[in-house]
């Protein structure tokens, strides 16, 4: 007979190999913590409804806390033959405390066991990380407001194309990483949800009190269907997803952070304490923090890729299949947190070269479309004030000038609509600062922007997110 706690059906030990290749532990096991207080809560609930006695159930109790202790003081020994971490905290367990132990295992399976787990994992992770994006976004503001006199090109297509405040563009980075917390909020909701007490896939005989249980591990609601409980991971495709999108926005914050430090650029300089140098090359200083950002982008996406592939095709309910589950949440959750981590210590180590960036604003025909704008003021159609325009900036390419540049007589070739007045409207002082439209570069536009940011960050407070203390692993 196996000696398996699902071996009673068996009439031969399994393979030492089937072992291995099935085993889990060497990546469930950080679940632990989890695993326990919901065992405590499982057991506390089979106490309040007679299935197990206050004796019982406090003899249960302590031996899971000393398991605890012995897992916290890395004490505890791992083996392939128990699979995963339920079946080595419940054979520690019948260690400690003797046939009592056997009796936790009632109206519960590993299918609602492990639900519990990662969702308990993945609530506390989630807080985590919107409280990480809430540091990020305060460095974010913080450098905007240092910068809100600091002119720099904008661009498409990566061609100089007008004129924003840097403090403007540090900004635009600040409103990605609020949309992102507002997603990683958002996918709380629904993995906050209690699921033990589907049990396998049918719910149970047992009189448990699902609510009783939800309110000692702090869920707000119970899952409604208890084979959806069991089969279905799309609060963690959900959260996959919203990592993604954040991996996105941290990739291209690098590699702006990439350019920028080029030579080509200059608009930066990184700290020394975030770069490398080359083994070979002794002038060498390169952005490998940004670039490892980049890199792990892939990463976090191929995440959620893997995760939807696995799940794609899977009946109802719960399939060996999804065990593969959570090496991508694993994975997701320690990339995108160590980003914030290092992105939120290297941002304000960034020395700016805000002459470099001015002289680059004025070069490269950047107030093309104020001129146009003047033209439009004085009563030209757009269309035929961007022609016009078009025909002065061929004009000064064959000059070596800029607009700028041109004198009066020069550009009153093109339009006699064109007077003295147009070169104050061409300085970048005037291309800033007109351009006052809600969400625009204009100094006040992004002063107010800054203020409102600001206020929204001291009233976030602690975000709804963030990991709460159960009752269940109050002592």
């Amino acid at each position: 007979m196996s000696s398996k706690p699902w071996g009673g059906r068996f009439n031969e030990r399994t393979d030492i190999s089937v072992e291995a290749f099935t085993s889990s532990i060497q990546v469930d096991k950080r679940l632990y913590p989890y695993d326990i207080e919901g065992s405590v809560a499982h057991c506390r609930m089979l106490a309040k409804v007679g299935v197990l006695t206050d004796e019982e159930s406090e003899t249960i109790v302590d031996g899971l806390f000393q398991i605890k202790r012995e897992l916290d003081q890395d004490q505890f020994d791992f083996d392939d033959s128990m699979e995963d971490i339920h079946m080595h905290i419940e054979a520690r367990l019948l260690q400690l405390v003797g046939k009592t132990a056997q009796k936790l295992h009632t109206a519960r399976s590993r299918n609602d066991q492990v639900a519990l787990d990662v969702r308990m994992f993945l609530r506390d992770a989630t807080g985590r990380i919107v409280d990480g994006l809430t540091a990020l976004r305060q460095t974010l503001v913080d450098l905007a407001e240092q910068h809100t006199d600091t002119v720099m090109p904008g661009y498409t297509h990566l061609q100089r194309a007008q004129p924003v405040l840097l403090a403007h563009h540090w900004m635009a980075y600040y409103e990605m990483f609020t949309r992102d917390a507002e997603r990683f909020d958002d996918c709380l909701k629904r993995t906050n949800v209690m699921p033990l007490g589907a049990a396998a896939l049918a719910g149970t005989t047992h009189p448990i009190d699902r609510q009783y249980t939800a309110e000692l591990l702090n869920f707000p609601v119970v899952t409604a269907n208890s084979l959806d409980t069991v089969s279905d991971r799309d609060f963690i495709m959900e959260f996959l997803a919203a990592a993604s999108i954040c991996m996105v926005h941290f990739s291209r914050l690098a590699e702006e952070l990439v350019l920028w430090s080029s030579t080509e650029f200059s608009f930066i300089q990184l700290a020394d304490a975030f770069s490398t140098g080359s083994s070979i090359m002794p002038q060498k200083k390169n952005p490998d923090i940004p670039e490892l950002i980049r890199g792990k982008t892939g990463r976090v996406v191929g995440d959620l890729v893997a995760l939807i592939t696995l799940m794609k095709s899977l009946p109802l309910a719960y399939n060996r299949d999804m065990q593969e589950d959570k090496p991508p949440l694993f994975d997701a959750v320690d990339t995108v947190q160590a980003c914030i981590d290092i992105v939120v210590k290297m941002l304000p180590t960034i020395r700016v070269g805000t002459e470099t960036m001015r002289r680059a604003a004025t070069r490269g025909f950047l107030n093309a479309t104020d001129m146009a704008d003047y033209l439009v003021g004085r009563g030209m159609p757009f269309r035929k004030a961007h022609a016009v325009v078009g025909q002065a900036v061929a004009h000064a390419l064959e000059q070596g000038k800029e607009l700028h540049e041109l004198t009066l007589k020069e550009l009153e070739t093109f339009s006699k609509l064109i007077k003295d007045d147009l070169f104050d409207a061409l300085t970048l002082a005037q291309m800033i600062s007109r351009r006052q439209s809600a969400g625009g570069t204009a100094g006040d536009q992004v002063r107010g922007a800054i203020a409102a940011a600001k206020q929204r960050l001291a009233q976030a407070g602690a975000p709804e997110a963030k990991p709460k203390n159960t009752k269940a692993s109050m002592r």
